[in-house]
C-alpha cells in the first residue's frame, strides 16, 4: 500500500487564512469527485470559515477525559476506518491529551499516512521548532505546541498562506479572527506590526529553505550535475594567507549586485591537517565572514581544485572567487597552480581570479623538517664506521665459502639497517662506502677499484641504488611520522583549548593558563593599548613577572592593532607559533565575551529598574486614576446643590465613593508592602492564628464572591503575622474570583501534613502553563489574553513576598479538572508543654 501524502498550509501568523484555504481546497477536490472528509478543523467561530465546512462529511471526535475535563480530539482510528481519499487535520502542532494515544497530533497524521490516506494540514511558522526560541525572542511569548521541522520538511507540499501584516490587522480589527474583547489586548501585543514581519520574514526564508532542498533532491535524483542558476551563491576560496581580505572584499561586492545572494566561504585544509594554513589569519577571515553575513565552511582534500569543485558543485554555487597564484612565474610553469586547474575544471561555474598584493611574490616556506633527532643520525653513522669493517672482516673470513652476489646481500642488509637508525644520510654513507669495500675486497681484480666483469659492476650499481632508495623511503617515513605526531599534538592542545573556554566560567584565565602549561612557560601577558595611548597596559596574566610591553618577552603574538600576547620563558620555534597564534585569537575572544558578561551585568539591574519603573507608570497610572476617578464624581455629584439628591441615590454615591477609596487603600497598601519587601524592612509580629478566623475576615474584605470554603475542624493553629495572611489571601482569593468562569466557585481548602497547614485556594480558570508559573510571580507581571493596563500586577508576587516572609511556601499546581491551585503552607503552631 502506498503511503498517503501531506500537504502543508504553512502561516506566519494566527488569522492569515490556513484553515480557510484548506477547506477551500477539500471543497474543490469534493467537485472534482475525491472522497473529502474532515478529520479535525477548528474554525474559531469565524462565519466566513464555518460556512466552507457545509456538505463535507466530519468524523466525530475522540472525547478524552483527563482530570475531570473532556477534550474533543482528532479520532485517527475512526479516519483509518472510513478510509477516505483525503483526510484535514488543522493544528498540525497540537499536543494530544493524556490518554489520546500518541503524544502529539502530528503523530496522528503519520499514522494516517501510513494506512494510505492523504493529509491536508496547517501549521504556523512559530511552532517548528527550529524556529521556536527566535519566534519568542521576536513576540516574548513562549509557544509550548511545536512540530519537528522534518515533519514539515518531508511534505509532498508545503503552501504558504502569506498576508501583510497591515491587511492582517485589519481582519482582526473587524473582528474576523479574534472576539471583539480580546482585539485591542491582540492588536498592541503579539500582532504588532514589527511582529508580524519578522514572522512573515521568518516563514518565507524558511520556505526558501525547503524549496532549495527539493531542488537538491531533484538534481541529485536526476543525475543533474550542472548548476542550475536559481539564485546567485558566491564561494570565496581562503587559503589563511593574507590575501583573503582582499578576495573577501570582492566577492561581498559581487554578491551585493545581486539581491539575496549567498556568501561561502571554504577552506581547503590538506590531508595534514594544521599544516596548510595559519589558524590565527583564517579565525579572523571566518569572523569577517560571518560579519557580512556569509557562512564559513572547511573541507579536507588532497585535490585542492577538485574539492573546491566539488564544495561549489554541491552547494549548488554559481560563482566561484579565486586569489592569483603567490608562486613565481617560473614554477607556474613546471606545475599549473590552482587557479589554472579550478578554471579549466569549473564548467559553468564562473571563476573569478583576484590579483593581490601578494601575487607571484612566492610562497613561504617552511624549513625542512628533518626526518630523526641529531642523536639518532649520530649514531647512524658511529654504527656505519663501526659496522662495515666488521662486516668486511667476517665475510673475508668466510670466503670462498661465499660469492659476490651475498657479500652484496649482507652489504645491503647493513644499508637498510643503518636507514632504520640513521636516515638517510647515514644509509647514503654506507651505500657508497660499502660500494667502495666490495669494490676493493671482493670484486675481481681483488684491491683494485676496477672491475673485470660487466655484470659485477652492474650488481654494485644496483646495490647502490637499492640503497639510495630504501634510504629515501626510510627518511621520509620518519619525516612524515613525526609531522602527523606533531600535528596530532596541536590538535589535541587545541581540542583542550576549546573546552577550557567552553567549560570554564573564567574563560580568559583558563586560555592563559593552559597556554603556560602546555609549553613550560614563565608567564603570559595579554597587553593592550588604549585607543590613543601610546603605551601598553595588563589585561590579563598567568605565571611569574609579567611583560609590561611586548618587547620585554622572548615572543610577541599581535592580535589586531591595539592586543597583543607576550610571553617569557623561552623562544618559540616557527612551527610553535601555528598554536600561538590560536591561542592568541581565543584569548581574544575569551576576553572580548569577559567584558560583553561585565557590560550585561551592569545593564541587567537598570533594565530590571527602568522596566519595573514602566510597568509601575503604566499600570498605577490606570489602578489609581481609576478610583480617583469614581471617588471625584460621586463627592462632585454629592457637593453639587443644584442637584436634589434623594436618600437612596445619596447613599448610591457614598457608596461608590467608599469602595473606590478602600481599592485605592488596598492598591496603595501593595505597593508600600511589595517596597518594604523589596528593602527588606517588612515588620512581622507572628502569632497563633486559626484558619477559621482569618479566612472570613479576607472574604469580608472581598465583599464575597462564589466562595466553597471547606476546613478541617481539628485544624491546629498555624504561626503566622495576623494582617499580612490576611493580604495573602484577600490578594489569592481575588486572583482566584477573577479568573473563574460563571457558575465555577473558588474552593478553599485546609489540611494538617506533618508540622505544616497548607491552605488550598483552587479555580476553574485558564491555570497557568508550568513553563510560565514563575514569571508571574514576579511584580508587574499579567499573563493570557489579558490587557496589561487592566491592574498592576502586584497580587502574585506580593502574596509569594508575604508568605515567605512568614515562614511558608507559596506552591502553584493544576487544579484536577482544570484551573490554578494556590498552596500556602504555613508552620503550625507549636504548643509549649510543661
Amino acid at each position: 500500500m502506498a503511503r498517503g501524502q501531506l500537504r502543508v498550509y504553512l502561516g506566519a501568523a494566527p488569522g492569515v487564512g490556513k484553515t480557510y484555504a484548506m477547506l477551500a481546497e477539500a471543497r474543490r477536490r469534493l467537485d472534482r469527485g475525491t472522497d473529502v472528509v474532515v478529520g479535525y478543523v477548528e474554525t474559531h467561530d469565524r462565519p466566513r470559515t464555518e460556512a466552507l465546512l457545509d456538505g463535507l462529511e466530519i468524523v466525530p471526535r475522540r472525547t478524552v477525559i483527563y482530570r475531570g475535563a473532556a477534550f474533543a480530539e482528532l479520532d485517527a482510528a475512526a479516519v483509518i476506518e472510513r478510509a477516505p481519499a483525503v483526510v484535514l487535520v488543522d493544528e498540525l502542532a497540537h499536543t494530544n491529551p493524556p490518554g489520546a494515544g500518541h503524544a502529539k497530533r502530528w503523530e496522528d497524521v503519520e499514522q494516517i499516512r501510513d494506512a494510505g490516506i492523504d493529509v491536508i494540514s496547517t501549521v504556523n511558522i512559530q511552532h517548528l521548532e527550529s524556529v521556536n526560541d527566535v519566534v519568542e525572542q521576536i513576540t516574548g511569548v513562549v509557544q509550548r505546541e511545536t512540530v519537528p521541522d522534518e515533519v514539515v520538511r518531508r511534505a509532498d507540499q508545503v503552501e504558504l498562506v502569506d498576508m501583510a501584516p497591515e491587511a492582517l490587522r485589519r481582519r482582526m480589527a473587524h473582528g474576523n479572527v479574534y472576539r471583539p474583547e480580546k482585539v485591542d489586548a491582540a492588536l498592541s501585543n503579539y500582532f504588532r506590526v514589527g511582529n508580524l514581519t519578522a514572522l512573515r520574514e521568518l516563514a518565507l526564508l524558511w520556505l526558501a529553505g525547503k524549496v532549495d532542498d527539493q531542488l537538491d533532491r531533484y538534481r541529485a535524483d536526476h543525475g543533474i550535475g550542472g548548476t542550475w542558476e536559481a539564485r546567485e551563491r558566491i564561494v570565496v576560496a581562503l587559503t589563511g594567507g593574507p590575501e583573503g581580505d582582499a578576495l573577501l572584499r570582492r566577492a561581498t561586492r559581487i554578491a551585493a549586485r545581486s539581491k539575496g545572494a549567498d556568501l561561502l566561504a571554504v577552506h581547503v585544509a590538506r590531508g595534514d591537517g594544521l599544516a596548510g594554513a595559519r589558524p590565527g589569519d583564517l579565525a579572523r577571515q571566518r569572523q569577517a565572514v560571518e560579519g557580512l553575513g556569509g557562512t564559513y565552511h572547511q573541507v579536507v582534500g588532497d585535490d585542492v581544485p577538485g574539492a573546491l569543485l566539488d564544495f561549489a558543485r554541491g552547494a549548488n554555487a554559481t560563482q566561484l572567487v579565486l586569489g592569483v597564484s603567490r608562486r613565481g612565474r617560473f614554477a607556474q610553469l613546471l606545475r599549473p597552480g590552482v587557479g589554472v586547474t579550478t578554471t579549466a575544471r569549473s564548467g559553468s561555474i564562473d571563476v573569478h581570479m583576484v590579483t593581490h598584493d601578494q601575487a607571484r611574490r612566492g610562497v613561504a616556506r617552511r624549513g625542512r623538517a628533518e626526518g630523526l633527532p641529531l642523536s639518532r643520525r649520530l649514531g647512524g653513522f658511529l654504527l656505519a664506521l663501526a659496522g662495515l669493517p666488521l662486516l668486511t672482516f667476517g665475510l673475508l673470513a668466510a670466503r670462498p665459502a661465499i660469492s659476490l652476489p651475498s657479500d652484496i646481500l649482507f652489504f645491503l642488509a647493513a644499508v637498510v639497517a643503518i636507514a632504520l637508525v640513521g636516515g638517510m644520510r647515514a644509509a647514503l654513507f654506507t651505500a657508497v662506502a660499502g660500494f667502495l669495500l666490495l669494490n676493493w675486497y671482493f670484486t675481481p681484480p681483488i684491491h683494485r677499484f676496477t672491475v673485470a666483469a660487466e655484470e659485477n659492476l652492474l650488481a654494485l650499481a644496483v646495490f647502490v641504488l637499492v640503497g639510495v632508495g630504501v634510504s629515501v623511503v626510510v627518511d621520509r617515513a620518519a619525516r612524515r611520522s613525526r609531522e602527523a605526531a606533531r600535528l596530532g599534538a596541536e590538535a589535541e592542545v587545541l581540542s583542550t583549548l576549546a573546552g577550557d573556554v567552553l567549560r570554564g566560567e573564567h574563560a580568559l584565565d583558563a586560555v592563559l593558563g593552559r597556554l603556560r602549561e602546555t609549553f613550560g612557560l614563565t608567564s603570559v601577558t595579554l597587553l593592550e593599548r588604549p585607543s590613543g595611548d601610546e603605551g601598553w597596559r595588563i589585561v590579563a596574566t598567568v605565571g611569574g613577572r609579567p611583560c609590561g610591553t611586548p618587547g620585554d618577552g622572548d615572543a610577541e603574538i599581535p592580535v589586531g592593532n591595539d592586543l597583543t600576547l607576550a610571553i617569557r620563558g623561552r623562544p618559540m620555534p616557527a612551527g610553535d607559533r601555528r598554536v600561538l597564534e590560536a591561542f592568541a585569537v581565543q584569548a581574544a575572544g575569551a576576553l572580548r565575551q569577559q567584558r560583553l558578561r561585565a557590560e550585561a551585568e551592569k545593564a541587567r539591574p537598570l533594565e530590571a529598574a527602568d522596566k519595573m519603573r514602566t510597568a509601575l507608570l503604566n499600570a498605577v497610572s490606570h489602578d489609581l486614576r481609576t478610583p480617583l476617578a469614581s471617588a471625584k464624581a460621586a463627592v462632585d455629584s454629592l457637593s453639587t446643590t443644584s442637584i436634589a439628591w434623594t436618600q437612596e441615590e445619596r447613599a448610591e454615591l457614598l457608596d461608590t465613593a467608599q469602595l473606590s477609596l478602600e481599592r485605592l487603600d488596598r492598591l496603595v497598601a501593595n505597593l508600600l508592602d511589595m517596597s518594604r519587601l523589596q528593602a527588606g524592612v517588612l515588620g512581622i509580629a507572628a502569632r497563633p492564628l486559626a484558619l477559621d478566623e482569618i479566612v472570613p475576615r479576607a472574604l469580608d474584605d472581598l465583599g464575597g464572591g462564589d466562595v466553597t470554603v471547606t476546613l478541617a475542624p481539628d485544624l491546629p493553629e498555624v504561626s503566622a503575622d495576623p494582617a499580612l495572611l490576611e493580604r495573602v489571601l484577600v490578594n489569592l482569593i481575588a486572583n482566584a474570583l477573577r479568573h473563574s468562569p460563571p457558575g465555577a466557585p473558588v474552593l478553599i481548602t485546609a489540611g494538617a501534613i506533618l508540622d505544616r497547614v497548607e491552605l488550598r485556594i483552587a479555580d476553574r480558570g485558564p491555570g497557568i502553563p508550568e513553563g510560565e508559573r514563575e514569571r508571574a510571580f514576579l511584580p508587574f507581571q499579567r499573563l493570557g489574553d489579558r490587557d496589561n493596563h487592566t491592574g498592576v500586577g502586584l497580587g502574585l508576587a506580593l502574596a509569594r513576598g508575604l508568605t515567605e516572609a512568614m515562614g511558608g511556601e507559596l506552591i502553584p499546581e493544576d487544579t484536577p479538572g482544570g484551573g490554578l491551585t494556590m498552596i500556602v503552607s504555613l508552620p503550625a503552631h507549636q504548643k509549649e508543654t510543661a
